[in-house]
């Protein structure tokens, strides 16, 4: 039987982030819940792993549960499957960001760029005015990409702000297009730019995951396969396991 994977965040103010932990845990642990949750003031940040109608009663309760008393109600989730248990253990962690960046001024609760539908991401990107950005890692870019988009070749997340005030700094007055693996990193680098004076930014909403999952290969401007961290290693179109012999490149 397939294991359900969910990957999931949201920005949301959750100052009580410590008094949070242990009931998350329990809640995980009690439901068979393996993964990762990251948990911190501006919201959190987690991929897990369990059968089906648990995963599905994790994000019941995330949602609606009396843990978080609704405030993750809107919670977008990405789901996929796995042949085999994609992670060993459940681990949740209290952090200062969500998403290591560095940059108090990139608050996504307050301000991001204007989110894109797979069904348009083709053509916004495939305008000549249209600057499109791989928001990821040079590691993760060298297994898949979308044509023509930029590799910032950062080795860390945080390393997207000198780029943004280096090579970037020229483009202000153009459209930007960000994507990323899942959505949250476009969040933060998208309100960076924005709050350093980048007056067009727009990102992939759900990132290459869903466009994977919603966009045919006949019609995917992607190319390679999409890196995730868990054991899989790597997804491709309708969001099955490709391995790493289909790095790209």
């Amino acid at each position: 039987m397939p294991f359900a994977v969910a990957a999931f965040y949201a920005f949301v103010p959750l100052p009580d982030a410590p008094a949070l932990r242990e009931g998350l845990h329990d809640l995980c642990s009690g439901l068979g819940v393996t993964g990762t949750l990251l948990l911190a003031p501006e919201g959190i940040n987690g991929t897990v792993a369990g059968e089906g109608e648990a995963v599905d009663a994790l994000i019941d309760q995330l949602r609606f549960g009396p843990l978080l008393g609704g405030r993750l109600g809107g919670l977008d989730v990405k789901l996929s499957t796995a042949t085999t248990a994609p992670f060993g253990r459940l681990k949740v962690k209290l952090k200062r960001e969500i998403v290591a960046f560095g940059d108090p001024s990139a608050a996504p609760s307050e301000r991001t760029g204007a989110y894109v539908s797979p069904a348009d991401w083709n053509t916004l990107i495939g305008r000549a005015d249209v600057l499109t950005i791989d928001v990821r890692n040079a590691f993760e870019v060298a297994m898949g990409a979308f044509e023509g988009a930029v590799d910032p070749r950062t080795s860390r997340f945080s390393d997207f702000r000198a780029f943004a005030a280096g090579t970037l700094a020229g483009a202000k007055d153009r459209t930007i297009a960000l994507y990323c693996t899942g959505g949250i990193r476009c969040e933060k680098a998208s309100a960076h730019l924005l709050a350093n004076g980048f007056s067009d930014v727009r990102q992939l909403k759900g990132g290459v995951l869903r466009y994977l999952e919603e966009i045919e290969p006949a019609a995917s401007r992607w190319r390679g396969s999409c890196f995730v961290f868990d054991e899989r290693i790597a997804l491709g179109h309708g969001l099955v396991e490709a391995g790493p012999e289909q790095a790209y490149g």
